[in-house]
């Protein structure tokens, strides 16, 4: 029994021995791939840099010839007339904003004048030059910030700790900022202005908006005739104050027999400045409400509206950036000619692997 013991033991090193091995195998055969896919990843890069160089001059001509095309296309093809308006939103308008702008588009690309020309209330004729409604939001990444840092601060410490900034403005929608920029695009110089002020009537004109308008102002103004009232009381209180403070002065002033010094007591020292200063906050408060009443006055108001006529636009939009029509079509024909540059050199390879 005594010598049949050790046996165990014997197993279990056996067993260590090998899963080490294990261990260390898995890890070589990790190694090796990451450094395969960096291989393949240097070998592929060496191929491309000898494709471009073999075929470089066919890459210029390419660039050369899109440059061509582009000053001929960019002589002769019809203007297009482009116009901006930054508006501000004193509502949340943004959602009924951005699906306006996409009911425009539509009619657009449907090519519907009649229903465009009676929804902006304009001629036919100025309907039928419409290309295109863009709309985007007019704020730059430090306003942003502060957006998100004012988001933070609502938040509880702990739950604000988990929010990160890119988490943030993925699901911040764009409509919700304050200033929004509407672009029109026509094929002729029309009056942008009209259609602008027909596209913020229509915003105007919604009955849920008007009714926060109306109810918002009714609120503000009964503010007004509070803070009006209560400075009419301050007023009338500091009047009878320095009535009462003028009798007290001319009473001490024929009774005094003795030095004395003012403000010595609590009863000495003047509530005069805490009289002003609270006449001071209800002077600011109405001043603040006057300002939120000036800008309820209006759902929707055009900030800058300039170009009544528009303004001849030749430029191409790629991935969101607008470049020139020369550097579109040199770049489009280049990476054409190297996608079929590629094509025809993966034809041959494959053709000589099958052989």
């Amino acid at each position: 029994m005594n010598n049949e013991l050790p046996k165990p033991q014997q197993s279990e090193e056996v067993d260590l021995g090998q899963l080490f091995r294990l261990i260390g195998n898995a890890f070589d055969r990790f190694f090796r791939f990451i450094g395969s896919i960096f291989k393949g990843i240097f070998l592929a890069f060496v191929w491309l840099v000898f494709f471009i160089k073999k075929h470089i001059l066919k890459l210029v001509i390419a660039g050369v010839v899109g440059i061509a095309l582009g000053i001929l296309l960019d002589k002769t093809s019809e203007p297009v007339y482009k116009s901006y308006a930054t508006i501000k939103q004193n509502y949340p308008t943004g959602e009924n904003l951005y699906s306006s702008i996409s009911y425009y588009k539509d009619l657009v690309k449907q090519k519907d004048v009649n229903t465009l020309q009676k929804t902006l209330n304009i001629q036919k004729s100025e309907a039928e030059t419409i290309l295109d409604f863009e709309v985007a939001p007019v704020i730059s990444e430090n306003e942003k910030l502060q957006k998100f840092d004012e988001y933070i601060k609502t938040l509880d410490s702990a739950v604000a700790s988990k929010v990160e900034y890119e988490t943030y403005i993925k699901n911040v929608e764009n409509y919700t900022y304050e200033y929004q920029q509407i672009a029109i695009k026509a094929k002729a110089r029309n009056s942008f202005k009209k259609v602008f002020d027909n596209i913020i009537e229509n915003i105007d004109k919604n009955e849920f908006f008007e009714r926060e308008q109306e109810k918002d102002l009714t609120e503000l103004k009964n503010e007004e005739t509070a803070l009006m009232q209560a400075l009419n009381q301050s007023d009338s209180l500091q009047s009878t104050y320095k009535r009462v403070l003028e009798k007290v002065l001319e009473k001490d002033k024929g009774a005094q027999t003795s030095i004395t010094i003012e403000g010595s007591t609590q009863i000495d020292k003047t509530k005069e400045f805490d009289l002003y200063k609270s006449d001071l906050e209800l002077r600011q408060k109405l001043v603040d409400n006057r300002r939120k009443q000036a800008d309820k006055q209006f759902v929707v108001e055009v900030v800058s509206s300039k170009q009544e006529s528009g303004i001849a636009d030749k430029s191409k939009m790629v991935f969101g950036k607008s470049i020139s029509i020369k550097k579109y079509y040199a770049i489009g024909l280049v990476l054409l000619t190297f996608i079929i540059l590629l094509a025809l050199e993966s034809i041959k390879y494959l053709e000589k692997y099958n052989k």
